[in-house]
C-alpha cells in the first residue's frame, strides 16, 4: 500500500504533465506569485534579478526552463538561445553560469544534432569564461547524458554535470566519472522512478546523499550541493571542517525565492551560496516536479513565497 509521501509524490508528478494546467498556469500564474520563483519569462527579464543577487553576495546559475525538444529546428532555436544569454551574461558582467538540459538539444531526435549544439553553446561559454552544467534528467537518459559529458569534458574544461542519489548507480558514476576530476551538482533527484533504479525511502536517498558529498568531496573534485535540507547542508560544513577542505572548493545551490534567509545567512559565513533560477514560459512542471520531490517542499514553497 502506498503510504501519504508516496501518494503526494505520485500526486504532483501527475498533475506536472496535466496539459490543461499548464495552459492555465501560463496564463493565471502571476497571481500567484510565479515571479517570486521564476526570474521571468525571457532572460533580459531576468537580468536585473541576477544583478540584485550579485549584490546581495550571491552567485546564480540560470535555466531556460522547457526539454523534451522533438524537432530539430527547435532543438536549434534552443542553442541560440543559450549562444545569446551566454553573450548576455557577460556583457553585463554577471556572476552567473548557465544549466541547459539536453533533450531540450536534441538528446531524443539525434545524437550528432545534441553534440554540435552543445559544442557551440561551451565554445561561446569558454570564450567568454563562463560555466556551463548539464542538468540530469530521468533515469532512461541518465547513461547518454553520462556518456556526452565525458566526450565534452575531454574538450571544454568548463562543463559540469548533475548526479541524483536516489538512484542505485550513482556511487559507482562518481567512481568512474572521478578521473575527469568533475564539477559536479549533486542533487537528491526529481523524476517519478521505479524501485528497480531508484530509492523509495526519503532517509535512503539523503543518506546516500550524505555519501556521494563525501565521496566527491574527499576526491577533491569542485562540489556543490542541490538542498534546502538544513541536515545535509550543516553535514557538508562539518565534514569540510573535519578534513580542512576550504570553502572555494565547495558551494551551496538553492532554488530561486525558497529559503531565502538560510541563503544569506550562508553567504554571510563565507560559503559560497548559487541561486538556481529558472526563466521561461514552461515553469508549470519544473515547479511541480519540485513539489513532487518530497512533502517538505510544499512547506517550503509557500515561505518561500511569503518570506523574505
Amino acid at each position: 500500500m502506498l503510504n501519504l509521501q508516496a501518494i503526494t509524490k505520485n500526486f504532483f508528478l501527475f498533475l506536472s504533465n496535466n496539459k490543461t494546467l499548464d495552459r492555465l498556469a501560463k496564463r493565471y500564474g502571476s497571481r500567484f506569485g510565479v515571479d517570486k520563483l521564476v526570474g521571468g519569462e525571457t532572460f533580459s527579464q531576468a537580468v536585473p534579478v541576477i544583478k540584485q543577487l550579485n549584490d546581495e553576495g550571491l552567485v546564480v546559475t540560470v535555466d531556460h526552463l522547457g526539454e523534451f525538444v522533438d524537432s530539430e529546428s527547435e532543438a536549434r532555436e534552443r542553442a541560440d538561445e543559450a549562444v545569446e544569454t551566454i553573450q548576455t551574461i557577460a556583457d553585463h558582467n554577471l556572476r552567473c553560469e548557465m544549466s541547459v538540459k539536453l533533450t531540450s538539444l536534441g538528446l531524443d531526435i539525434n545524437r550528432d544534432l545534441v553534440i554540435e549544439n552543445m559544442e557551440r553553446i561551451l565554445e561561446k561559454a569558454l570564450e567568454l569564461g563562463i560555466t556551463l552544467q548539464l542538468d540530469m534528467e530521468d533515469s532512461s537518459r541518465c547513461q547518454d547524458t553520462i556518456d556526452i559529458f565525458k566526450e565534452l569534458k575531454a574538450k571544454y574544461p568548463n562543463v559540469g554535470l548533475v548526479i541524483q542519489s536516489y538512484l542505485y548507480r550513482s556511487d559507482k558514476d562518481l567512481d568512474e566519472l572521478d578521473k575527469y576530476n568533475p564539477y559536479l551538482r549533486l542533487v537528491k533527484g526529481a523524476y517519478k522512478e521505479p524501485g528497480v533504479v531508484a530509492f523509495q525511502d526519503k532517509d535512503m536517498v539523503d543518506k546516500n546523499l550524505k555519501q556521494l558529498v563525501k565521496k566527491h568531496m574527499l576526491n577533491g573534485n569542485y562540489t556543490a550541493l542541490g538542498s534546502h535540507d538544513h541536515e545535509i547542508i550543516d553535514f557538508t560544513k562539518e565534514l569540510a571542517k573535519e578534513h580542512g577542505i576550504s570553502k572555494d572548493r565547495f558551494e551551496f545551490q538553492m532554488l530561486y525565492g525558497m529559503r531565502n534567509k538560510l541563503q544569506h545567512d550562508l553567504a554571510k559565513e563565507g560559503y559560497t551560496v548559487r541561486v538556481y533560477m529558472p526563466y521561461g514560459m514552461e515553469w508549470y512542471g519544473y515547479y511541480m516536479r519540485r513539489l513532487a520531490e518530497r512533502p517538505a517542499n510544499i512547506a517550503f514553497a509557500i515561505k518561500g513565497i511569503f518570506s523574505r
